[in-house]
């Protein structure tokens, strides 16, 4: 990550963990998770990158790799997309939005590397560059009652519905959920909008956006989910993160057809459980001794007690999902799209 904006946030008494460097809190972390749940809070997104992939050819290269409808991508909405292998299995998801005649995309910091340097390999004779902005472009997740006050507050643009992007003065805001934001700032704003945001907006760390990406249903492709999944088994074609309309793609064949054929058995629900589980941890059922019947996308400790999570489960197990092993700890799981 960039390293002033570590050093601001340290100086801000943010904690990072020594081992993956990720923001845990800033000193009550489980104030924060309660604040998340009730109030409003502000979050440096770490666990995020950005790609921007720029030059006339933009548009049309990233239609023909991505699984979303980039054609008709509006200025001012963004929209779920996904890029999958050949064999359909997601090798990352995005945000997506325009930024004039540039596109950005959004991905877990975790995979942006190779990403970026594996569609640049596609790039061949395409008037297209695709680099990273993670350095240059720093991002600040915003949630809660009082989240459109806060940025009102910080003079900043404020989407009015969600799927909308507003942008000024080189500062670019994603409306994700009624209450939920995610900014995009240049490094040379960071210090002055951070003091006027944490007026209204109290400081958290990633577990307490994590939690809330589960509560949102929000599905994230990290590393340790890259390839496991088909777009229909996280829901991406309910989010509009799948275009069956569009041309071909990376993996559309075997998209299209698990979709025509109904072949879909795994979905997304959200689960919790009274121990701690993490993203890429498998699940079992009793009922199925043979294979795994899931595995977690998301997960985060919940205000509440416990963990919760996202996870992809075969339908008809889900009742009777373990943690681990078929003798692991039980799961509650409720589909998110029953």
């Amino acid at each position: 990550m960039n390293p002033n904006w570590r050093s601001f946030l340290e100086s801000a008494e943010g904690l990072f963990d020594g081992e993956s460097a990720e923001l845990l809190n800033f000193g009550d972390a489980a104030g924060e998770l309660q604040a998340a749940s009730r109030q409003t809070v502000v979050v440096p997104l770490t666990h995020l990158g950005l790609i921007e992939a720029v030059g006339e050819d933009a548009k049309p290269f990233l239609h023909g790799q991505l699984t979303s409808d980039i054609n008709h991508l509006a200025p001012g909405q963004w929209q779920h997309s996904g890029w999958c292998s050949a064999k359909g299995r997601m090798q990352a998801s995005f945000v997506a939005w325009r930024d004039g005649d540039a596109y950005r995309l959004l991905i877990s910091a975790d995979l942006q590397e190779a990403i970026q340097k594996r569609l640049q390999m596609f790039v061949l004779r395409a008037k297209v560059r695709v680099a990273s902005l993670s350095d240059a472009v720093l991002l600040l997740g915003v949630s809660g009652p009082q989240a459109a006050e806060a940025l009102g507050d910080a003079a900043l643009p404020c989407p009015e519905a969600p799927g909308g992007v507003a942008a000024a003065d080189g500062v670019t805001v994603l409306r994700l959920e009624a209450e939920r934001y995610v900014v995009a700032l240049p490094e040379s704003a960071m210090a002055g909008l951070w003091q006027k945001l944490t007026v209204k907006a109290r400081p958290a760390g990633l577990p307490a956006w994590r939690w809330l990406d589960v509560r949102n249903a929000f599905p994230l492709v990290t590393l340790a989910t890259r390839e496991e999944f088909v777009p229909q088994m996280a829901d991406f074609e309910k989010i509009g993160g799948v275009s069956f309309h569009k041309g071909c793609y990376p993996g559309q064949e075997v998209v299209a057809r698990t979709q025509y054929l109904g072949k879909v058995k795994r979905h997304l629900f959200r689960i919790a459980a009274d121990t701690v589980f993490a993203a890429g941890d498998e699940l079992h059922s009793p009922d199925n001794p043979d294979q795994a019947c899931g595995k977690v996308m998301t997960a985060a400790p919940s205000p509440a007690g416990g963990w919760e999570g996202l996870a992809v489960i075969q339908s008809n197990f889900a009742a009777s999902a373990r943690l681990g092993s078929r003798e692991g700890a039980s799961v509650r799981a409720l589909a998110v799209n029953p």
